[in-house]
């Protein structure tokens, strides 16, 4: 058995003031009121029989047989005399409570094992997935039918076993979803924040699968209804003369001919049933609105000291950030994305990584703070964290580590912050975790941490939902999440690229700032040069999963001496020379090869106008030509001290037959 797959409706449109529940959004759909006031009408109808019924289900009148509506009897009387409007309804409640424990079982164990599979990993999300698909392969009416040959009609514990059966396939409809949640940025912000999975489940994933979570039981229980309408029907429904809906039709079947009015009042309680809770699940489904208001989820921050000042000490001194011979790639002997990355960052200094889309400049960031995704994995090397290697730690560990020493920043600010919660709540449930504080103490240290931000009317600011925000603003609230633990480094993944160039030097001088006032260290992921020089103490240049140049900003962006640091600046219009307005920018031929595609010696050899035919043979890195960097180029030396340039003049560079060899290999093993 499964259930009808319903797209999850998680995004929300911006608007201002508090967000609806879902009841209100159900009630601002015509076709969601009707369904909303039967199901209304219907269960307070059944459960206050005891009050209004005008007869009793039993009494019989004989000589009121089979008759159509009248005075006495509003919906007529069956074939012993009884009133048909009194049976429907005292057949209601037992029919909608059977109906709804089937629903609350599928849910309780779909959620559950859903949000379990979605964080633990692979590993348990194929056990879970191999045990659903073995249930989803039961017949499920065999199932039911050989449970009533055994117990007997006892339509509880029938509608339990259905709901176990049918939550199979709901768990594919909840997995689907929560995996999907788990790969926002603000998960990856409440991890590096302290935040344990099973705590971001609750208070992350579950809330934004609210809607769908409401959809998928309505079906169920609309589904419900009719198969316990159709065991009455056939004669496995409550015991005679207890009325219930599948067996009134099945009585009045018997008498369509005579008296075909017996099947209408039953038949169309249990069709508008049926379509009325259809349609609250569809006004559900399709809702457009704004996320909820904040749920109190769980009990209250447990770990709160009652101190007023926080407990950790601000940035460490002497911290330094070293990585050498990293090797990126997916799991089980996969294609490998970073390949023998070396960096170091000293203390109070940013460095930046720069380098095309596709060359592995994530990876490397989000190889450094343990949030890789899943399938992926360091196979080699080390990350030093001060004389710990990050990368032999297991998840526990680097929790002690992620957001207490190193925070993180996101590419796309309004992906880092949880529609569903207000910023407040958001922030100073990230600083109670990381500073073990108290409630109070938290809210001052979330007030001081956005003004830092450059949020001016920070108490306002916190009350708000990140869709009421413009996207400079919640890019320094991200920041603000980073910086709650008083981490001693910062890695910032691309962390300007969403927002215009006047927000972009607003975060870049942010940044400097939070960088020389706090006595941080920042690894600096970004494609703008103009960023780098305008921010970074040093830099490294990354092509096709490799570092092709290090060294200062001054001396890499002054003087490059690898080939596609040079084609990178002569393609950046920050380096044309005003005076010289005749000068057109570079471009680069071809483009990054795919990883499944990397050649064994020089990776740019064919995109690269100086290429000879011993750059198909591996290049290792090797001093800059007079300083402290490291250059992965075996011309590199002959280029510099020839004062050779990459071409500026728009055209197409010369293409040497070796390049013109290397591009074929790529495109041969691409086209493989």
């Amino acid at each position: 058995m499964t259930v009808p797959v319903v797209p999850p409706a998680v995004t929300a449109r911006p608007r201002s003031g508090a967000a609806p529940h879902a009841i209100t959004r159900v009630l601002r759909s015509p076709l969601g009121i009707l369904g909303f006031l039967w199901l209304l009408f219907i269960i307070v109808a059944s459960l206050t029989t005891s009050v209004w019924l005008p007869y009793p289900t039993d009494f019989q009148d004989l000589g009121s047989t089979l008759q159509t509506p009248s005075a006495a009897h509003w919906l007529g009387t069956d074939e012993l005399g009884r009133d048909l409007l009194s049976r429907i309804f005292a057949a209601g409640a037992g029919s909608l409570f059977t109906s709804i424990l089937a629903a609350l079982v599928a849910v309780g164990v779909a959620m559950p094992l859903a949000l379990w599979a979605a964080s633990a990993g692979e590993r348990v999300e194929n056990v879970i997935n191999r045990i659903t698909e073995i249930v989803m392969s039961i017949p499920g009416v065999v199932i039911i039918l050989a449970v009533i040959a055994a117990i007997g009609t006892n339509l509880p514990v029938v509608m339990t076993i259905f709901g176990l059966l049918i939550s199979a396939g709901m768990y594919r409809v909840f997995l689907g979803q929560a995996k999907s949640l788990q790969s926002q940025l603000y998960v990856d912000a409440a991890t590096v924040n302290g935040m344990r999975p099973a705590a971001i489940s609750v208070r992350h994933v579950l809330p934004n699968m609210a809607t769908t979570i409401f959809v998928q039981m309505v079906l169920v229980f609309a589904i419900g209804l009719m198969i316990q309408a159709g065991l009455a029907f056939i004669g496995f429904g409550p015991t005679p003369p207890d009325p219930s809906w599948g067996g009134l039709i099945g009585s009045a079947s018997k008498h369509v001919y005579d008296a075909p009015w017996l099947m209408v009042p039953t038949g169309l309680v249990l069709v508008f049933t049926v379509l009325a809770a259809n349609a609250v699940a569809a006004t559900l489904a399709t809702s457009n609105d704004a996320p909820p208001p904040q749920i109190a989820l769980g009990r209250k921050a447990r770990r709160g000291t009652g101190a007023a000042e926080p407990t950790r000490a601000p940035a460490s001194v002497g911290a330094t950030l070293v990585v050498e011979n990293l090797q990126v790639g997916i799991d089980n002997g996969g294609t490998t994305l970073v390949s023998d990355v070396s960096l170091t960052v000293n203390t109070g200094s940013v460095l930046g990584i720069v380098g095309e889309s596709g060359c592995g400049k994530s990876v490397t960031a989000l190889s450094i703070v343990g949030l890789l995704p899943p399938g992926l994995g360091v196979r080699r090397g080390s990350i030093l964290w001060k004389g710990q290697n990050l990368a032999a730690m297991s998840e526990r560990e680097l929790a002690r580590i992620r957001g207490h020493e190193i925070g993180f920043v996101g590419q796309e600010p309004m992906r880092a912050l949880d529609p569903m919660f207000t910023i407040g709540y958001q922030l100073t449930g990230a600083v109670r975790r990381l500073q073990l504080i108290s409630k109070e103490a938290s809210r001052v240290e979330a007030l001081e941490l956005l003004q830092q931000v450059g949020i001016v009317d920070a108490a306002r600011v916190m009350k708000l939902y990140p869709h009421q925000i413009s996207g400079g603003m919640a890019q320094r609230v991200a920041i603000a999440l980073a910086l709650s633990g008083k981490p001693s480094l910062l890695m910032a993944d691309e962390p300007t690229t969403a927002l215009d160039v006047t927000v972009q030097a607003e975060i870049l001088s942010l940044l400097r700032a939070l960088v020389r006032d706090r006595g941080m260290s920042m690894v600096l992921v970004t494609h703008d040069l103009g960023v780098v020089a305008d921010i970074c103490d040093r830099v490294a240049v990354m092509y096709a999963g490799q570092v092709v140049e290090t060294g200062s900003v001054t001396e890499v962006l002054d003087d490059a001496q690898h080939p596609y640091t040079m084609a990178l600046l002569a393609a950046d219009p920050h380096s044309v020379l005003e005076s010289d307005s005749s000068e057109r920018l570079a471009s680069i031929p071809g483009q990054v090869p795919q990883p499944h595609a990397w050649p064994t010696g020089c990776r740019f050899a064919a995109r690269c106008e100086f290429a000879l035919e011993a750059c198909l043979a591996p290049v290792p890195l090797a001093p800059r030509d007079g300083d402290n960097g490291e250059v992965r180029c075996i011309r590199s030396v002959e280029l510099h001290r020839a004062g050779l340039r990459w071409s500026t003049t728009g055209a197409t560079p010369h293409r040497t037959p070796v390049n013109i060899e290397a591009a074929e290999r790529i495109e041969a093993g691409i086209d493989s």
